[in-house]
């Protein structure tokens, strides 16, 4: 049965009694949303450098950063006792020899390592720390581009959508080509202008800054070189050599020139067969290539050892089950829907899904295997995108919600990214947004986490928003195993802490409104709300000793 996507399930109670998706046996009463909002004006200072490698953590009315106040998490849970959750990472390499991840790794005790046998009959031979469904894939094209090159992929309302898509960025790749054209323009003027002054060809800004001229064409170079050069942190070289790259690109996108590289060959499957496996696997997931740094980084928020003096803290303590599922480019619909799949059937209690696309041809393999972790009491949290799009009418993948309107499981949790910034700059200025498909917001700007090769580093995105969450909904499940998915999902967001802000609207600055559109942040999700680990906490407490 279809859920209408609800607001807290009924405008006045909110029980998840009243969720079709609730499992009959269940019949715990999530309390009703929290009237939690703080009263505080913004921190005028600087973040200072733990502040900003922690802000996550911090607490909206001590610290005055509207962090998820795990650090007061903690404090409340002093003197309970959790069990252990198994997260699983449905993401790019995660390097779990990290001196911050190797102690949270999980271990299949089941397979005997590196014998070549499926000791556990699971079907995958060796997977002693997760699955690699990509083998030694790092690269892909975007889902549009396969298919523009294998119509026969796609189905015809699919395909049709594609061809618009496509004639849209040929429209946006002439306009960008000839804004890039002038940036370049003035580029090459200023930086000869200037290679005349100083009758030299290397120079500074600190140089630029010091001409005292007269000279109009001089005084336009001076500008044009701090203004934009300068300003993006760029040498005259490097700004060159970028926005002739751009230009490059552009005229591809104009002439319709794809990259027939065919970078599936070497996982040695039918990426559109669901049913064939792939050859080229690898169940030792435990190390990725230096660049490839996404899972790890995803992994270190959910869980990087917490209090062992280095690095930093993940929200919670959990084993971390790696699955790679997403390569650079667009990640294919059968590795997301087996990556699922397999963190469901070998254990993990929260999955998450920090990747995304604009179209999705076999979409219903993952509406699936959505379905089967809402059968076996799974939540997925899963990233809202970074296209600063209104998801009410934008689609992006994967989502709950085929129509938009009507939700096919209640264990699917949306989250939006936000900052530090207690103003209107709160909601990240890339976040996707949506009063029907987002459900929560969540720290997602300059997080500090995990890199490859036992380094750290700061990352953005709603793909940071969403482990944040996903480590907040893991503690819960921690010390209130009880709480099915869906009671978890629900109590996410009727304990967040409540934002009565004016806010930018993401996506909304442009060069012709530089301010962008000022909205209430109640505006741009279900919940109107910010994760709160505390109040969650509080609230799943307050459940079980009231049930």
């Amino acid at each position: 049965m279809s859920i209408i996507r609800p607001v807290f399930c009924t405008a006045i109670i909110a029980t998840l009694a009243s969720c079709a998706s609730m499992p009959k046996a269940n019949k715990l009463i999530v309390p009703a949303p929290e009237n939690n909002a703080v009263s505080i004006t913004e921190k005028k200072a600087d973040l200072t450098e733990v502040e900003q490698n922690n802000w996550q953590h911090l607490d909206l009315a001590t610290d005055s950063i509207p962090g998820m106040s795990v650090n007061k998490a903690y404090d409340f849970l002093k003197g309970k006792k959790g069990i252990e959750v198994i997260v699983g990472v449905v993401d790019s390499g995660t390097d779990l020899k990290h001196e911050d991840l190797k102690d949270v790794a999980w271990v299949n005790t089941a397979e005997v390592v590196g014998n070549g046998v499926d000791d556990d009959k699971n079907g995958y031979k060796d997977d002693i720390n997760g699955w690699n469904f990509l083998g030694k894939s790092y690269k892909e094209h975007l889902e549009y581009e396969r298919i523009l090159l294998d119509p026969s992929i796609a189905d015809a309302a699919t395909l049709a959508e594609v061809k618009k898509y496509q004639e849209e960025k040929v429209v946006s790749a002439k306009k960008l080509k000839s804004d890039y054209q002038n940036y370049l323009a003035g580029v090459l003027f200023s930086d000869d202008a200037l290679k005349k002054h100083f009758k030299k060809k290397e120079y500074s800004f600190e140089e630029v800054r010091a001409i005292k001229t007269d000279d109009d064409e001089l005084k336009k170079a001076i500008s044009f070189s701090l203004g934009f050069v300068e300003a993006n942190g760029r040498t005259m070289a490097t700004m060159e050599e970028e926005l002739r790259k751009v230009i490059k690109e552009s005229d591809k996108t104009i002439k319709g020139d794809l990259d027939t590289t065919d970078y599936r060959a070497v996982v040695g499957d039918n990426a559109y067969d669901i049913n064939d496996k792939p050859g080229s696997g690898d169940g030792n997931t435990g190390h990725s290539k230096k660049e490839e740094s996404h899972g790890s980084h995803v992994a270190g928020i959910i869980g990087a050892t917490r209090n062992n003096g280095k690095g930093m803290n993940g929200v919670a303590n959990v084993k971390i089950m790696a699955v790679r599922s997403v390569s650079s480019g667009d990640e294919y619909d059968k590795d997301v829907a087996l990556g699922i799949r397999y963190a469901v059937d070998n254990g993990a209690k929260v999955i998450n899904t920090s990747f995304g696309k604009a179209f999705s041809p076999k979409k219903e393999w993952v509406y699936d295997a959505i379905k089967y972790a809402a059968k076996k009491d799974v939540l997925i949290v899963n990233a809202a995108g970074n296209d600063g799009a209104n998801i009410d009418v934008v689609k992006t993948y994967p989502n709950d919600a085929p129509d938009l309107v009507n939700e096919i499981s209640n264990n699917f949790l949306t989250v939006g990214a936000m900052s530090s910034n207690y103003n209107k700059e709160l909601p990240a200025s890339f976040s996707n947004y949506g009063k029907q498909n987002v459900d929560v917001f969540a720290p997602g700007v300059r997080v500090y986490s995990t890199t490859p090769e036992g380094e750290y580093g700061k990352k953005s995105g709603t793909s940071m928003a969403s482990p944040a969450t996903a480590g907040v909904a893991a503690l819960v499940r921690s010390y209130y195993p009880e709480l099915s998915a869906s009671q978890v999902k629900r109590i996410l967001m009727n304990s967040g802490t409540q934002i009565n802000l004016q806010v930018i609207k993401p996506g909304s600055q442009s060069a012709e409104n530089p301010e962008g559109d000022l909205v209430p942040f109640s505006d741009l999700s279900v919940s109107g709300r910010v994760v709160n680990a505390y109040n969650a906490l509080r609230m799943a407490d307050k459940m079980i000793k009231n049930k």
